[in-house]
């Protein structure tokens, strides 16, 4: 096999197991032990890497990995001696080699897995870690995003969130965290932290900042997979969590008609809406009428009904842009932001006229590093007959995205213009 499809699967692989295996081998080590986790399941990757190059890919490589991980983990115990520090219910089984191993495979069945990542959320979200460096942490080590990755996410730069990483692997450190499900009076404050880690992981799967794939199915797959986790859960599944879950079925629901058949990127008033995936709508439809249940309302129910607008609308011209402007007026209020703000004045744009848009635009602070804002300057300054205008904010976008499918459909804005970049 070549070593370039190889990369791919590990890659593939590594993005949808290490943070179930890094979850299972913390909870068996304990949080302190996070480093020594992560470094188990690096080398059962590498490892991975260096025997499927020579004896090919096994029938079912989840298994092999975890198997792997599971030896190198039992390996560590009686070389370390960690078992001293573990969390009590694994301590007395590691007392004794007999019941050293059987301890270790149980905590790799399937149950004990998602029961160990739901711990290492909560753990990674725990109050004592500053807010932002909680999500950076659960993004890392739970989710595998890069450092880069997880910048884009905040719109920020690398050098600040391996600060934040650091600061929060100190904490662990120094204030000693286990992996303890929290107490019932501490689970809404850490609850908003995973479900806004949830939101970035989805994001950055629906609109990926790698520079070759605008779409990272997986991403968004593992962000729904532990979104589900929670509502499944007795004590997590709140309203605000079936609300997030409906916004990622709707927005899931159009990724087959996102990109034509040689990858470039269709705009959301020329998809053909028959591509829209039916069952991810109902499944939003369900999770939004779920998460009416009480008094509770959250910028997820907002963000899920301006989606679930998007989703009813037979075509671009028939969708009913007032009701989604008065839901972003809503947001701006609840969840105060620039982004926000961005999505309020196209909605703006495309409700009333293009001039109001164009204007509420230049409005916004904060934006000017994000191509978005020039992209969608260029669009109203276009259809004003601002011609000029216009070329200079698709130049600017192009200038301020590493997506090669963001600077393609900018470069053919441009090509309609009678311009290119190098002009």
């Amino acid at each position: 096999m070549p070593d370039q499809q190889l990369n791919k699967i590990i890659g593939h692989l590594f993005r949808q197991e290490a943070g179930k295996m890094a979850a299972v081998l913390t909870r068996m080590l304990g949080f302190q032990s996070l480093d020594l986790a992560e470094d188990i399941v690096q080398d059962t990757l590498l490892k991975a890497l260096s025997v499927w190059k020579i004896k090919g890919i096994p029938e079912n490589p989840s298994a092999w990995l975890y198997k792997v991980a599971k030896r190198k983990a039992i390996d560590c115990i009686r070389q370390y001696h960690v078992h001293e520090q573990h969390h009590r219910e694994l301590a007395p089984a590691l007392k004794s080699e007999w019941t050293l191993s059987p301890a270790v495979n149980k905590f790799f069945l399937k149950d004990e897995i998602e029961d160990s990542q739901l711990r290492m959320i909560f753990a990674c979200c725990h109050p004592s870690i500053p807010y932002e460096s909680q999500i950076a942490l659960t993004l890392k080590t739970l989710c595998g995003l890069s450092i880069q990755e997880i910048a884009n996410s905040f719109l920020t730069n690398d050098e600040t969130i391996t600060k934040r990483l650091f600061r929060a692997r100190e904490k662990i450190r120094q204030e000693n965290i286990s992996l303890e499900a929290p107490l019932p009076a501490t689970l809404p404050g850490r609850l908003d932290a995973v479900l806004h880690t949830l939101y970035l992981l989805f994001n950055e799967g629906y609109n990926s900042s790698h520079p070759d794939h605008l779409i990272r199915a997986e991403l968004c797959e593992e962000a729904m997979r532990l979104c589900l986790l929670l509502i499944r859960n007795s004590k997590t599944s709140l309203p605000r969590a079936k609300a997030l879950l409906a916004l990622m079925c709707f927005q899931a629901s159009r990724d087959d008609a996102r990109i034509d058949a040689d990858g470039r990127i269709v705009q959301l008033k020329y998809q053909d809406r028959t591509k829209w995936n039916n069952s991810l709508i109902q499944k939003g439809n369900f999770y939004l009428n779920q998460s009416a249940e009480g008094a509770e309302m959250s910028p997820y129910h907002i963000e899920a009904a301006i989606a679930a607008t998007h989703a009813a609308a037979t075509s671009f011209d028939k969708t009913d842009w007032g009701r989604i402007l008065d839901l972003y007026t809503i947001l701006s209020r609840m969840k105060p932001g620039a982004v926000v703000e961005l999505n309020k004045a196209i909605a703006l744009g495309y409700g009333k006229s293009a001039a109001e848009g164009l204007e509420a635009l230049n409005s916004i602070v904060g934006l000017h590093e994000h191509y978005l804002f020039h992209a969608a300057v260029g669009e109203f300054s276009l259809k004003l007959g601002m011609v000029s205008e216009a070329r200079e904010s698709f130049v600017e976008a192009i200038l301020r995205t590493q997506s090669k499918a963001e600077q393609d459909l900018l470069r053919a804005r441009l090509n309609n213009l009678g311009s290119t970049l190098d002009e």
